[in-house]
């Protein structure tokens, strides 16, 4: 509860960026009072812009302008407060609608709130809110992503111990406090915690690449018999595991002795890179360069008063089709786009996230 105050106490600073909302929206508003068409303006609110966040924000930015579309941007640098008081000067903005990838899943509903006393609707991408309805979400099927990494780390110790299934693996973990980190670590655990001669040393990363890294050493230089590694995020935290593996002197490829198997969500460049030099093995596979155009499928509805209703999405040619929008516990339609399993047998592939570039 103290926590929440103080973040609803943050809100009382936009007052000062008032005046500056005219100038951004240069006249918009004077346009919509005078009855005339006007182009349509959404604020993104992205919580840091490390790892693939600068991906996401610019699959929303880049489809968007060439609808053109207005969209004003922040970062909330990791900083829950921040973001709040970022979406509060949206709605100061008059946006349109109002589109954020939470940094904390629940304190974002302070915001949603706020948004929904002015009529603004609000859709997060790649992460989703807990505890408060919303326009829409749309993300990857994070809980498959654990789960599919998790099963292939199945097959390789039941090949590695001539049919057993055992070994001992550390998992480094997302930020608990977004429901990503939360379904990334279940879909993982949710597989391996079968199998009750594996041992499994959760580390909580939050998305620290140092923090993961210090983990990851500590664990090898205390394990040197660590069969595996499940890595939340590899575009945050493989660089760091190679080092750090290295540093325990445990770096070894894929088929020599020694090797340390290492499995993953995201399919990063990095990550990619990782399974061809043989560094890594498997990578759960996301479409994040996809993630902000579909969003914008359903924003153009949402502003006629039409709510998203359940049901598939297909797109020709798309590694996540088909998916479809399902209705979460609070009530928010949730797109859920299914990963896929990148191995070195596929790894090349021109339609992966971690292949194409959107940063163009």
């Amino acid at each position: 509860m103290k926590r929440l105050k103080g973040l609803l106490f943050c809100f009382a600073a936009v007052g000062m960026m008032l005046c500056a909302a005219a100038m951004v929206l240069a006249g918009g508003q004077s346009e919509a009072t005078q009855g005339k068409a006007k182009r349509v303006t959404i604020g993104f609110s992205s919580p840091s812009l490390i790892g693939g966040q600068l991906d996401i924000q610019n699959s929303l930015v880049q489809p968007a302008e060439k609808m053109g579309w207005q969209v004003v941007t922040t970062n909330a640098n990791g900083d829950v407060a921040k973001q709040l008081n970022d979406i509060q000067y949206f709605i100061s903005l008059g946006v349109n609608a109002i589109v954020a990838t939470p940094q904390d899943s629940a304190a974002i509903c302070t915001a949603v709130q706020k948004a929904n006393q002015a009529h603004i609707p609000f859709f997060t991408i790649d992460r989703g809110t807990t505890g408060c309805k919303i326009a829409m979400t749309v993300e990857s099927n994070n809980v498959q992503g654990g789960q599919q990494a998790a099963e292939s780390l199945v097959q390789y110790l039941k090949q590695k111990y001539n049919g057993v299934v055992k070994g001992k693996v550390l998992e480094i973990t997302g930020d608990l406090g977004q429901n990503v980190g939360v379904q990334r670590r279940d879909g993982f655990d949710q597989v391996i915690k079968k199998y009750p001669e594996v041992q499994l040393i959760e580390k909580v990363g939050n998305w620290d690449a140092a923090k993961a890294e210090q983990a990851v050493l500590d664990v090898a230089s205390a394990n040197p018999d660590l069969d595996s590694i499940y890595l939340a995020s590899d575009y945050v935290y493989i660089s760091g595991t190679l080092s750090a593996l290295k540093q325990a002197g445990m770096l070894h490829k894929r088929g020599e002795a020694g090797h340390v198997y290492i499995c993953s969500v995201d399919g990063s460049p990095i990550g990619l890179q990782a399974i061809r030099d043989g560094w890594a093995d498997e990578a759960s596979g996301q479409p994040v360069n996809d993630f902000g155009s579909l969003v914008l499928r359903f924003i153009p509805q949402v502003l006629k008063g039409e709510p998203v209703q359940p049901g598939p999405v297909t797109e020709e040619g798309a590694l996540w089709s088909p998916s479809k929008v399902t209705i979460n516990k609070d009530g928010t339609p949730v797109l859920e786009l299914s990963t896929v399993r990148v191995t070195i047998d596929n790894v090349n592939n021109p339609h992966l996230w971690g292949n194409v570039s959107v940063n163009k």
